[in-house]
């Protein structure tokens, strides 16, 4: 056996391996240039044949989204690498290159960015990961003008920034999450019925005036105040005043509780044990001077005017009562993310 010849005969890219023995292989993972290579072939292998003009343009898009792809997943998801081997993350990859090869739309191509590496984090089959799957077929379907409406739908009617504590904070949580979709956002009807038959969402009869979403949500913001001897008058545990009261966002000269919204306070009152007499008493005083409908549009359109086009947007269209599927809310979470850069994981909304 030691006389026994040892030459070999490897092929390019392979790596020769000799022992006196069993030997033990284990997979040390793709690098960035073999998932390149093999997301490129993928999308060799099975397009269509075009005009030689025709086919250049589809392999330079096809190349441009592989690249923005890996580039995103290296520095979001870097283990994420190994998917490039997995068939069903192959499926989902050739059908995002061959989307942007077909319409070039740069949009869209941020969007199918996100949309996989999101997806390159889920390595079993799941809720989560077949949400993403489909939203990856389903987002091409879809016009600039429906993406912007199912990001403004998610971003008001399934998310709440508890970081938002006055009135400067949320303008300008607007103007990087909100502003630049109210001028693209679907109006006519048509829209909203192409987005149900797309399985992004229904229209129900209950409609959701964004005025009430934001005064509930954001109820901190939208307070005329009490004057400070109603905390006395109510008999509120002395040391619990200085955590639980501030001068009021719209008057100084009175009170309000400092929480932005009823959630947060819950949590504020667990975490310092609060009393249910107090809670009793602080709740109610949550509710004093809430401003009206018309007043919360009017203040929020002295934060930001080109707010007044949202309200008008949201009171004039479905927009209003439509409420989204799990895959209406990875496409709108996937356009805010591409927009905002980090932000919260789907996986809060789909689970």
């Amino acid at each position: 056996m030691l006389n026994k010849s040892q030459a070999q005969t490897v092929d390019a890219g392979a790596t020769a391996i000799q022992a006196n023995g069993d030997v033990a292989i284990t997979n040390i993972g793709l690098t960035y240039e073999n998932a390149r290579a093999v997301a490129l072939d993928v999308f060799q292998a099975n397009f269509y044949q075009l005009s030689s003009m025709a086919v250049e343009t589809a392999k330079a898009r096809a190349q441009e989204i592989t690249e923005d792809f890996l580039s995103k997943l290296a520095s979001e998801n870097p283990a994420g690498l190994s998917q490039s081997n997995d068939p069903d993350f192959q499926y989902v990859l050739f059908s995002a290159q061959r989307e942007y090869a077909r319409c070039g739309d740069k949009e869209l191509e941020d969007l199918l960015v996100d949309l996989l590496v999101d997806r390159t984090k889920q390595e079993q089959r799941g809720m989560l990961q077949i949400v993403l799957n489909e939203s990856l077929n389903t987002a091409p379907k879809l016009t600039e003008e429906q993406l912007a409406s199912l990001a403004l739908i998610f971003l008001f009617k399934y998310t709440q920034n508890l970081q938002v504590g006055n009135h400067d904070q949320f303008g300008s949580y607007l103007d990087k999450h909100a502003e630049p979709f109210i001028a693209k956002a679907a109006k006519g009807r048509a829209s909203y019925q192409h987005l149900e038959f797309a399985g992004c969402g229904s229209c129900s009869l209950a409609m959701s005036a964004l005025e009430n979403i934001l005064g509930q949500v954001y109820q901190g913001l939208f307070l005329t105040g009490f004057d400070a001897n109603e905390v006395i008058t109510r008999n509120i545990t002395t040391a619990l005043h200085a955590k639980f009261f501030m001068p009021c966002l719209n008057d100084p000269a009175k009170l309000q509780v400092r929480a932005v919204n009823k959630a947060q306070l819950t949590k504020m009152f667990d975490l310092d044990s609060v009393n249910d007499t107090d809670r009793t008493e602080i709740n109610s005083l949550f509710d004093v001077g809430k401003m009206s409908d018309l007043e919360i549009r009017e203040k929020c359109v002295a934060v930001r005017p080109y707010v007044a086009d949202l309200f008008t947007v949201w009171s004039e269209s479905d927009i209003q009562n439509f409420t989204l599927t799990s895959v209406g809310m990875a496409i709108g979470h996937a356009n805010v993310k591409r927009l905002v850069g980090k932000f919260a994981d789907l996986a809060i909304w789909i689970n």
